[in-house]
Protein backbone atom coordinates (compact mmCIF):
# COMPACT_ATOMS: atom_id res chain seq x y z
CA UNK A 1 0.00 0.00 0.00
CA UNK A 2 1.44 3.61 -0.60
CA UNK A 3 1.47 5.88 2.31
CA UNK A 4 0.00 8.82 1.80
CA UNK A 5 2.42 10.44 3.87
CA UNK A 6 5.21 9.23 1.80
CA UNK A 7 3.08 10.59 -1.26
CA UNK A 8 2.64 13.84 0.51
CA UNK A 9 6.19 14.62 0.91
CA UNK A 10 7.31 12.79 -2.65
CA UNK A 11 4.54 15.69 -4.08
CA UNK A 12 6.23 18.64 -2.38
CA UNK A 13 9.96 17.72 -3.05
CA UNK A 14 8.23 17.35 -6.89
CA UNK A 15 7.30 21.09 -6.85
CA UNK A 16 10.78 21.72 -5.93
CA UNK A 17 10.07 22.08 -1.70
CA UNK A 18 9.93 20.04 1.73
CA UNK A 19 7.37 19.42 3.01
CA UNK A 20 5.91 20.96 6.03
CA UNK A 21 4.76 19.25 8.87
CA UNK A 22 2.34 20.81 11.49
CA UNK A 23 1.49 20.09 14.93
CA UNK A 24 -1.79 20.91 16.90
CA UNK A 25 -2.99 19.78 20.11
CA UNK A 26 -6.42 18.39 19.88
CA UNK A 27 -8.97 19.94 21.95
CA UNK A 28 -7.45 23.37 22.62
CA UNK A 29 -9.28 25.78 23.01
CA UNK A 30 -12.45 23.38 22.14
CA UNK A 31 -12.69 20.64 20.13
CA UNK A 32 -14.63 22.65 17.58
CA UNK A 33 -11.79 25.50 17.46
CA UNK A 34 -9.33 22.75 17.24
CA UNK A 35 -10.82 21.21 14.07
CA UNK A 36 -10.98 24.75 12.44
CA UNK A 37 -7.37 25.49 13.20
CA UNK A 38 -6.14 21.95 11.92
CA UNK A 39 -8.04 22.56 8.44
CA UNK A 40 -6.39 26.42 8.67
CA UNK A 41 -3.47 25.25 8.63
CA UNK A 42 -4.01 22.74 6.08
CA UNK A 43 -4.87 25.85 3.62
CA UNK A 44 -2.26 27.57 4.71
CA UNK A 45 0.69 25.86 3.93
CA UNK A 46 0.94 22.43 5.54
CA UNK A 47 1.37 19.17 3.99
CA UNK A 48 0.79 16.89 6.82
CA UNK A 49 -1.00 17.86 9.59
CA UNK A 50 0.31 16.00 13.36
CA UNK A 51 -2.58 16.15 15.80
CA UNK A 52 -1.88 15.15 19.16
CA UNK A 53 -4.93 14.13 21.48
CA UNK A 54 -4.37 15.80 24.71
CA UNK A 55 -2.51 13.47 27.54
CA UNK A 56 -2.64 13.64 30.98
CA UNK A 57 1.29 12.97 31.65
CA UNK A 58 2.90 14.76 28.03
CA UNK A 59 6.58 13.56 28.92
CA UNK A 60 7.86 15.24 25.91
CA UNK A 61 5.88 18.34 25.45
CA UNK A 62 6.93 21.78 26.35
CA UNK A 63 5.38 24.02 28.56
CA UNK A 64 3.30 25.82 25.65
CA UNK A 65 1.95 22.46 24.58
CA UNK A 66 1.67 21.29 27.79
CA UNK A 67 -0.64 24.33 29.19
CA UNK A 68 -3.05 23.91 26.18
CA UNK A 69 -3.41 19.92 26.70
CA UNK A 70 -4.40 20.58 30.26
CA UNK A 71 -7.13 23.52 28.48
CA UNK A 72 -8.10 20.37 26.66
CA UNK A 73 -8.39 18.06 29.05
CA UNK A 74 -10.27 20.30 31.31
CA UNK A 75 -12.57 20.66 28.78
CA UNK A 76 -13.63 17.59 28.80
CA UNK A 77 -12.13 15.96 25.84
CA UNK A 78 -12.31 12.21 25.98
CA UNK A 79 -10.34 9.48 23.69
CA UNK A 80 -13.14 9.17 21.18
CA UNK A 81 -12.85 13.01 20.40
CA UNK A 82 -9.90 12.15 18.15
CA UNK A 83 -12.01 10.25 15.70
CA UNK A 84 -14.66 12.48 15.84
CA UNK A 85 -11.97 15.58 14.82
CA UNK A 86 -10.27 13.53 12.64
CA UNK A 87 -13.14 12.44 10.60
CA UNK A 88 -14.68 16.48 9.89
CA UNK A 89 -10.50 17.48 9.33
CA UNK A 90 -10.34 14.72 6.43
CA UNK A 91 -13.93 15.53 4.92
CA UNK A 92 -12.73 19.20 5.07
CA UNK A 93 -9.35 18.99 3.48
CA UNK A 94 -6.90 16.81 1.52
CA UNK A 95 -3.96 16.76 3.62
CA UNK A 96 -2.95 13.56 5.55
CA UNK A 97 -3.72 13.69 8.73
CA UNK A 98 -0.91 11.75 11.93
CA UNK A 99 -2.35 11.34 15.31
CA UNK A 100 0.76 11.77 18.05
CA UNK A 101 -0.26 9.64 20.74
CA UNK A 102 1.56 8.27 23.78
CA UNK A 103 1.31 4.93 23.99
CA UNK A 104 -1.07 3.98 26.78
CA UNK A 105 -4.34 5.47 25.67
CA UNK A 106 -3.98 3.09 22.18
CA UNK A 107 -3.16 0.27 24.47
CA UNK A 108 -6.48 1.15 27.08
CA UNK A 109 -8.66 1.58 24.08
CA UNK A 110 -7.54 -1.81 22.23
CA UNK A 111 -4.67 -1.72 19.31
CA UNK A 112 -7.16 -3.21 16.70
CA UNK A 113 -10.03 -1.18 17.87
CA UNK A 114 -8.16 2.11 17.44
CA UNK A 115 -6.38 1.49 14.36
CA UNK A 116 -9.15 0.32 12.62
CA UNK A 117 -11.15 4.00 14.35
CA UNK A 118 -8.64 5.94 13.01
CA UNK A 119 -8.92 4.24 9.24
CA UNK A 120 -12.71 4.69 9.24
CA UNK A 121 -12.23 7.91 10.34
CA UNK A 122 -9.47 8.84 7.89
CA UNK A 123 -6.47 8.91 9.29
CA UNK A 124 -3.37 8.62 7.94
CA UNK A 125 -1.32 6.76 10.57
CA UNK A 126 -0.03 6.94 14.03
CA UNK A 127 3.31 8.95 15.68
CA UNK A 128 4.34 6.77 19.30
CA UNK A 129 6.85 8.75 20.93
CA UNK A 130 6.93 6.80 23.59
CA UNK A 131 7.40 3.30 22.19
CA UNK A 132 9.97 1.43 19.94
CA UNK A 133 9.55 -0.79 17.08
CA UNK A 134 10.92 -4.07 19.27
CA UNK A 135 8.09 -3.00 21.81
CA UNK A 136 5.46 -2.27 19.09
CA UNK A 137 4.77 -6.12 17.70
CA UNK A 138 1.14 -5.32 17.89
CA UNK A 139 0.69 -1.55 16.40
CA UNK A 140 3.07 -2.87 13.45
CA UNK A 141 0.60 -6.12 12.94
CA UNK A 142 -2.45 -3.78 13.29
CA UNK A 143 -0.50 -0.72 10.98
CA UNK A 144 0.60 -3.77 8.46
CA UNK A 145 -3.69 -4.59 7.87
CA UNK A 146 -5.02 -1.53 7.99
CA UNK A 147 -2.35 0.45 5.67
CA UNK A 148 -1.94 3.30 8.63
CA UNK A 149 1.80 4.59 8.56
CA UNK A 150 3.80 3.68 11.62
CA UNK A 151 6.35 6.69 12.12
CA UNK A 152 8.69 6.29 14.99
CA UNK A 153 11.25 8.63 17.15
CA UNK A 154 15.09 8.63 16.33
CA UNK A 155 17.00 10.50 18.88
CA UNK A 156 20.78 11.76 18.20
CA UNK A 157 21.58 9.14 20.90
CA UNK A 158 20.07 6.35 19.28
CA UNK A 159 22.81 3.29 18.54
CA UNK A 160 23.08 2.63 15.27
CA UNK A 161 21.02 -0.78 15.98
CA UNK A 162 18.55 1.18 17.22
CA UNK A 163 18.48 2.97 13.95
CA UNK A 164 18.72 0.06 11.65
CA UNK A 165 15.07 -1.25 13.31
CA UNK A 166 13.51 2.35 12.93
CA UNK A 167 14.34 2.48 9.88
CA UNK A 168 12.97 -1.32 8.75
CA UNK A 169 9.96 -0.47 10.85
CA UNK A 170 8.90 2.88 9.97
CA UNK A 171 6.59 4.39 7.08
CA UNK A 172 5.61 7.54 5.87
CA UNK A 173 8.92 9.36 7.28
CA UNK A 174 11.19 8.92 10.46
CA UNK A 175 10.50 11.73 13.47
CA UNK A 176 14.04 13.15 13.84
CA UNK A 177 14.22 14.30 16.66
CA UNK A 178 16.35 17.72 16.71
CA UNK A 179 17.28 17.72 20.45
CA UNK A 180 17.20 15.60 23.25
CA UNK A 181 14.80 17.01 26.13
CA UNK A 182 11.28 18.65 25.78
CA UNK A 183 9.47 20.31 22.49
CA UNK A 184 9.47 24.07 22.53
CA UNK A 185 11.52 26.89 20.38
CA UNK A 186 15.30 26.95 20.03
CA UNK A 187 17.14 29.65 18.58
CA UNK A 188 19.64 27.86 17.30
CA UNK A 189 18.61 24.28 15.64
CA UNK A 190 21.45 21.53 16.92
CA UNK A 191 23.87 20.06 14.82
CA UNK A 192 22.97 16.99 16.04
CA UNK A 193 19.99 17.32 13.76
CA UNK A 194 22.03 17.07 10.57
CA UNK A 195 24.08 14.30 11.76
CA UNK A 196 20.91 12.24 12.93
CA UNK A 197 19.76 12.84 9.70
CA UNK A 198 23.06 11.49 7.59
CA UNK A 199 23.22 8.52 9.98
CA UNK A 200 19.81 7.76 8.58
CA UNK A 201 20.15 7.89 5.24
CA UNK A 202 23.15 5.87 5.82
CA UNK A 203 20.09 2.99 6.98
CA UNK A 204 18.08 3.41 4.19
CA UNK A 205 15.56 6.07 5.20
CA UNK A 206 14.17 7.94 2.31
CA UNK A 207 11.84 9.96 4.29
CA UNK A 208 13.36 12.02 7.68
CA UNK A 209 11.42 14.98 8.82
CA UNK A 210 12.80 16.68 12.29
CA UNK A 211 10.99 18.29 14.87
CA UNK A 212 11.67 19.92 18.22
CA UNK A 213 12.65 23.33 17.67
CA UNK A 214 11.14 25.08 14.77
CA UNK A 215 10.14 28.26 15.16
CA UNK A 216 10.29 30.32 11.93
CA UNK A 217 10.23 30.25 8.22
CA UNK A 218 14.79 30.64 8.51
CA UNK A 219 15.20 27.34 10.18
CA UNK A 220 12.48 25.56 8.36
CA UNK A 221 14.71 26.32 5.07
CA UNK A 222 18.07 25.54 7.25
CA UNK A 223 16.22 22.01 8.21
CA UNK A 224 15.32 22.02 4.62
CA UNK A 225 18.73 22.04 3.51
CA UNK A 226 19.17 18.24 4.53
CA UNK A 227 16.01 16.74 5.62
CA UNK A 228 12.55 16.07 3.50
CA UNK A 229 10.30 17.70 5.88
CA UNK A 230 10.25 20.52 8.98
CA UNK A 231 7.93 19.69 11.84
CA UNK A 232 6.22 22.61 13.51
CA UNK A 233 4.53 22.98 16.90
CA UNK A 234 4.86 25.23 19.39
CA UNK A 235 5.21 27.97 17.03
CA UNK A 236 1.73 26.99 15.60
CA UNK A 237 -0.02 26.60 18.86
CA UNK A 238 1.17 30.03 20.46
CA UNK A 239 0.01 31.56 17.22
CA UNK A 240 -3.09 30.21 17.86
CA UNK A 241 -3.87 30.76 22.05
CA UNK A 242 -2.67 33.92 21.54
CA UNK A 243 -3.87 35.63 17.83
CA UNK A 244 -6.66 32.87 16.96
CA UNK A 245 -7.29 31.31 13.89
CA UNK A 246 -6.23 34.09 12.04
CA UNK A 247 -2.96 34.40 13.57
CA UNK A 248 -2.51 30.91 13.29
CA UNK A 249 -3.11 31.05 9.53
CA UNK A 250 -0.66 33.54 9.30
CA UNK A 251 2.04 31.66 10.73
CA UNK A 252 1.43 29.35 8.85
CA UNK A 253 1.93 30.70 5.83
CA UNK A 254 4.69 32.34 6.77
CA UNK A 255 6.35 29.17 7.93
CA UNK A 256 5.04 27.68 4.36
CA UNK A 257 7.40 30.43 3.01
CA UNK A 258 10.87 28.79 4.29
CA UNK A 259 10.03 25.54 2.54
CA UNK A 260 10.69 26.55 -0.97
CA UNK A 261 14.64 24.96 -1.61
CA UNK A 262 17.05 27.52 -2.94
CA UNK A 263 14.61 30.25 -1.23
CA UNK A 264 17.96 31.78 0.74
Amino acid sequence: MTSRVAAAIDAARAEGRGAFVGYLPLGFPDLQTSIDAAVALAENGADILELGPPYSDPVMDGTVIQEATQTALAGGFRLRDTFTAVREITRRVDVPVLVMTYWNPVLQYGVDRYADDLLAAGGAGLITPDITPEAAPEWIAASERTGLDRVFLAAPTSTDERLELIAQNSTGFVYTVSTMGITGERAQLDAAARTLVARLREHGVEHACVGIGISNAEQVAGVLEYADGAIVGTALVRALRERGLEGLAETAQSLAAGTARGAN
